[in-house]
C-alpha cells in the first residue's frame, strides 16, 4: 500500500494511517511517501515492511553499514545526524506532553561524533559455523558481523580475530561474548558467557588465554561466566589476565571490572559527568543505582559525604574501591529508600542523582523520595516512557522540571537519553 509517514515514534519506526488504523513502518521519515506491505495486522495497528522509498525526506542519507536493515541494533543510520537529533527531541517532549507535564523546559541537545563512540561490545555467537554476530531484527538468529561502525575500531578488530582464530577453542562453551576498551589505552576486557552449568571453565579459558595473550597483546583480561537459568546476575566462574580496566573520566580514574556496567559512549562520558556533577556542592549526596560510581567520585569532591547505592556484585566491588572514604549500600535502591524511610533520625541529602534501568524508579520508590524533599534531585533516564511516568509523580508530589537535557549516548539507534534536574516548587 501507498502511505505518507506523519512522524517518527520511539522504537525506530515511522507512523502512518491507512483507513483509521496506525501503520508502523521501519526505515522511513517524517513527510516521505513510501509503499509498504503489512507483515502482522492488529485490530487498532499494523506492523509493515518497508519496500520502496516513493518520495524520499530531505534528511534521508546513505547508512553507513553493510548489516544495516538486516541488523537489529541501528535503526536510524537512513536519516542524517541533525534529523536523529531532532526526532529524538521531538520523542522525549511528546513522551512528556502525553503524561500531561506542563512548563516543558527547552530540552538542550548534548552530542558528539555519532560513529565510532562505543566502547562496549556484546556479540552472539553461533556455534556452527562458528560466527560472532549481533541478533537480526525481529529474530533470535545470529547475523555474523565484518564491521561495526558504532564501535570503537578496536573493538571490532578484536572480535573478528576471535572469529577467525579462536573458533575452535569457543564453539563449543561460548554464547556471547563482551569486549570493553579502554580508547585511551587501547587495553581490552574479554567476558565470555557460558550457559548455566557448563563445565571444565577453568581449564577452557586458561587454554584460551595462552592462545589470546600471543594473537592479542592489547587483551588485558579475560573472563568466563554462567549465564543464569532464569533472571539474575551471571556468575563469575574463571579468570585470567588483569581483573579490571583503569578507566580515566574528568580527571578521576575508576576501576571498571569484568562484568561491572559503565556508561558506553566514551565520546560523551565528561559532559554527562559535568551536567550531572558540576556545580553541586553540599554535605550529603546519595547516588542511587550507583554503577562502578561514575557520578559518586565526582560529587566526592564537593560533598562531604556520598552514599551510593548499587545491587550488582560486580559493580559493588568495584565501588568501594572507587569512592574510599564515602558510605556504599550493597542492595537495591528501593530497599534502601524503605530502610532510610524508616529511619527519622537521617539527615535528608542536599542532592540525589537518579540513574535507573529502563524500568524507571516505580510508584514506591518516587513516593519515598516526594518525601525526602531534598534541595536538588537529577534523575538519568534511558527510556522517556518511565521517566515521564516518574517525573508526573515527581511534580505532582511538589517538585519542578527545573532543565531537561537530551544526551544522545546510542546515536544510529532510536535509545534515547535524558537528564532531567528538579527542585522543590
Amino acid at each position: 500500500m501507498k502511505l505518507g509517514i506523519e512522524k517518527s515514534i520511539y522504537g525506530g519506526a515511522g507512523l502512518a494511517r491507512h483507513e483509521g488504523k496506525a501503520i508502523f513502518v521501519p526505515f522511513t521519515l517524517t513527510g516521505e511517501t513510501v509503499e509498504a506491505s503489512i507483515l502482522q495486522s492488529k485490530p487498532s495497528y499494523a506492523q509493515a515492511q518497508l519496500t520502496q522509498i516513493l518520495t524520499p525526506s530531505p534528511q534521508r542519507v546513505s547508512p553507513s553499514c553493510s548489516h544495516y536493515g538486516q541488523c537489529g541494533g541501528c535503526h536510524y543510520q537512513h536519516a542524517s545526524y541533525e534529523e536523529q537529533v531532532r526526532i529524538k527531541t521531538f520523542i522525549l517532549r511528546e513522551s512528556l506532553e502525553r503524561a500531561h507535564i506542563a512548563d516543558i523546559p527547552a530540552i538542550e541537545p548534548i552530542i558528539a561524533a555519532p560513529f565510532g563512540y562505543r566502547n562496549r561490545i556484546r556479540l552472539h555467537a553461533q556455534p556452527v559455523p562458528f560466527a560472532l554476530g549481533y541478533l537480526r531484527a525481529q529474530s533470535h538468529s545470529v547475523l555474523p558481523i565484518r564491521e561495526c561502525p558504532v564501535a570503537a575500531p578496536s573493538l571490532i578488530s578484536a572480535a573478528l580475530l576471535l572469529q577467525s582464530e579462536f573458533a575452535a577453542r569457543l564453539f563449543s562453551w561460548a554464547r556471547e561474548i563482551e569486549l570493553f576498551a579502554d580508547p585511551a589505552t587501547g587495553a581490552l576486557l574479554i567476558n565470555i558467557y557460558s550457559p548455566a552449568g557448563a563445565t571444565h571453565l577453568t581449564r577452557k579459558l586458561n587454554e584460551l588465554w595462552r592462545a589470546i595473550q600471543f594473537l592479542l597483546p592489547l587483551a588485558a583480561g579475560c573472563a568466563a561466566f554462567t549465564l543464569p537459568r532464569g533472571k539474575g546476575f551471571p556468575t563469575l566462574a574463571a579468570r585470567a589476565g588483569a581483573d579490571h580496566l583503569v578507566y580515566t573520566v574528568a580527571g578521576e580514574s575508576y576501576r571498571v571490572s569484568s562484568g561491572s556496567f559503565f556508561q558506553v559512549n566514551h565520546f560523551l562520558l565528561e559532559r554527562m559527568v559535568a551536567e550531572v556533577c558540576q556545580g553541586r556542592t553540599g554535605k550529603i549526596a546519595w547516588d542511587l543505582f550507583a554503577g562502578v560510581g561514575l557520578f559518586a567520585r565526582q560529587l566526592a569532591r564537593n560533598f562531604n559525604q556520598v552514599v551510593a547505592v548499587e545491587a550488582a556484585p560486580a559493580s559493588v566491588t568495584d565501588l568501594r574501591a572507587n569512592l574510599p572514604g564515602h558510605t556504599i549500600e550493597s542492595k537495591t535502591t528501593i530497599q534502601f529508600l524503605r530502610e532510610t524511610a524508616s529511619n527519622t533520625a537521617l539527615p535528608t541529602p542536599d542532592y540525589i542523582v537518579l540513574d535507573p534501568p529502563r524500568a524507571g524508579l516505580g510508584t514506591e520508590a518516587v513516593a519515598l523520595l516526594a518525601n525526602l524533599r531534598a534541595s536538588q534531585v537529577t534523575y538519568v533516564s534511558c527510556d522517556p516512557a518511565t521517566l515521564s511516568r516518574d517525573l508526573a509523580a515527581l511534580l505532582k508530589s511538589g517538585y519542578r522540571l527545573q532543565k531537561l537535557a537530551l544526551i544522545d549516548m546510542f546515536p544510529q539507534t532510536f535509545h534515547l537519553e535524558s537528564i532531567a534536574h528538579l527542585s522543590p516548587a
